[in-house]
């Protein structure tokens, strides 16, 4: 259904090119919508819809960075406000703000033997459990980990699901007995 009535209107608001003053026309690529020259290819201008940067909203003069003992800075980047080095990109220290697990709660890792699996978020805000030594051992779960012996096959780790207690590996993945799984949870 197309209206030409007022109400569906829009005045025209067009932005101009900085280096040549043609049209800047809407375009998508394969990172989202962006503006663009329609002078294209002859100007290569583009500006992005929405700005991905990292700015510096306040600099911590009083806290060093405990890396390169440069000032901390409170920073606005792509998923929220976080402190980070001033130093950047020669120092990539980043406060977390989650509070570390005690080291008593981390359990071992079943694939390195040398890390502990502890608790992190994913970029969508899924909570998922993996080895501390990442990115040189990437084993990682989506369930809660427990401690314990697979009843099946030996593998030192179970995980806790909806329906139960499961071995966490995945060649295996058999659910445990309900007298062993009351045993680790009790």
């Amino acid at each position: 259904m197309t209206d030409d009535s007022a109400l569906f209107a829009l005045p025209q608001q067009q932005q101009l090119c900085p280096l040549c003053h043609q049209a800047l026309a809407m375009k998508s690529g394969k990172n989202g919508p962006f503006l663009g020259c329609s002078g294209y290819p002859a100007c290569h201008y583009i500006k992005a819809l929405h700005p991905h940067e990292t700015t510096i909203v306040k600099v911590l003069e009083t806290e060093a960075c405990p890396q390169c003992s440069s000032a901390l800075a409170v920073k606005n980047g792509r998923y929220g406000m976080f402190i980070g080095c001033t130093n950047y990109p020669d120092c990539h220290f980043v406060v977390n703000e989650q509070h570390e697990q005690p080291e008593v709660d981390r359990l071992a890792c079943p694939k390195c033997k040398q890390g502990q699996l502890i608790e992190r978020t994913s970029k969508f805000g899924k909570q998922f459990w993996g080895c501390n030594n990442y990115p040189k051992c990437k084993f990682l779960l989506n369930d809660s980990p427990i401690a314990g012996a697979c009843c099946h096959c030996g593998f030192t780790l179970l995980i806790e699901k909806k329906q139960g207690v499961y071995c966490a590996d995945k060649g295996c993945g058999e659910k445990q007995p309900a007298a062993e799984a009351a045993g680790i949870d009790g």
